[in-house]
């Protein structure tokens, strides 16, 4: 993981402005996933050439994953709660815990975060990949999100409750951001847990998703591979992508300044009032005119001289 930028800018940023960065990158993300639906055909070609790549490497070990949860429910239908829920509780559980007990490293973790989301909307977008639970039968995997539904809030369609399948793309299976969130999670409980139980779920959570999105037959290994790997070319840019962000904040401030120099959000104006710039001294109404008894020099001095009286004392008062 990157590290966090030191000095002033690495502080706790403002939730208010947090939420939207968040919520835009989240629903940009949502909808590109949507819009990046792709060919089926194509998808399950892709899906196809995975599945003979991985059998080529002897990399294949979802099918014995895949049976053991088909045959044994006290498995399955845990691995299939996790999946539909962990991905959407843990990963904004652990990035708020960043931003309230980690303060100095947040900025770092969440663009981090954010980069390799939108790196990975790229690979659903020019690779759409069936998954290996909606492939033909006779390739040997069961959907298992399918046969325990009767257990949860899902149905047919993935981790999508029921009745909202319409809403997800279920041909984005490369890479799985289900993996790399995890890893996500793995590497700032590791780094940042102060319990040693803390690191130990920095392990084993991650080990646990690889595992559950295999058995579930949601994802091949090389998808839980790609999701990695796109979570290491995240972290390689979010320094880069800091940087870019501090100078365009920096760019839009020198413009607001120029734009608003009075600092008071509209610009300046010359001043509507005519005396202005002008200034009366005490004891005048107008530059250069004093008026009677306005100032305690007028007022008969203390040695006994007699105070003034007539038209000296409508006399400018340089005059004096």
């Amino acid at each position: 993981m990157p590290h966090a930028t030191p000095a002033r800018a690495s502080g706790r940023p403002r939730w208010w402005t947090e939420l939207p960065l968040i919520a835009v990158v989240y629903g940009f993300y949502s909808a590109g996933r949507l819009l990046a639906r792709g060919d089926i055909s194509a998808a399950v070609d892709h899906g196809l050439e995975i599945l003979r790549l991985e059998k080529t490497l002897h990399l294949n070990i979802e099918h014995p994953l895949n049976r053991l949860l088909t045959a044994h429910s006290w498995v399955g239908i845990p691995a299939d709660f996790a999946y539909a829920s962990l991905h959407y509780l843990v990963t904004p559980a652990l990035l708020l815990w960043m931003y309230r007990r980690r303060t100095a490293a947040y900025r770092a973790a969440r663009t981090w975060l954010l980069t390799s989301t939108l790196i990975g909307l790229i690979g659903f977008t020019l690779m759409p990949t069936c998954p290996p639970r909606l492939l033909d039968a006779a390739h040997g995997f069961v959907d298992t999100m399918a046969q325990y539904s009767s257990y949860g809030w899902w149905g047919t369609e993935a981790s999508a409750p029921r009745g909202l399948g319409g809403m997800t793309n279920q041909y984005a299976a490369m890479p799985s951001l289900h993996v790399g969130w995890a890893l996500w999670c793995g590497v700032l409980l590791w780094r940042y847990g102060r319990h040693p139980l803390l690191r130990a779920l920095g392990v084993l959570y991650p080990l646990t998703i690889v595992f559950v999105v295999m058995g579930t037959a949601n994802h091949y290994f090389l998808d839980a591979l790609a999701g990695a790997a796109v979570m290491g070319a995240g972290a390689l840019l979010t320094r880069p992508v800091m940087r870019a962000a501090a100078a365009v904040s920096a760019r839009l401030r020198a413009l607001v300044s120029r734009r608003y120099p009075s600092g008071g959000g509209v610009p300046a104006t010359p001043s509507p009032i005519v005396s202005s710039g002008c200034e009366t001294s005490a004891g005048e109404r107008i530059p250069g005119r004093r008026t009677p008894s306005a100032h305690s020099s007028d007022a008969p001095r203390a040695s006994g001289e007699p105070g003034r009286t007539g038209a000296g004392d409508s006399a400018p008062a340089a005059a004096r």
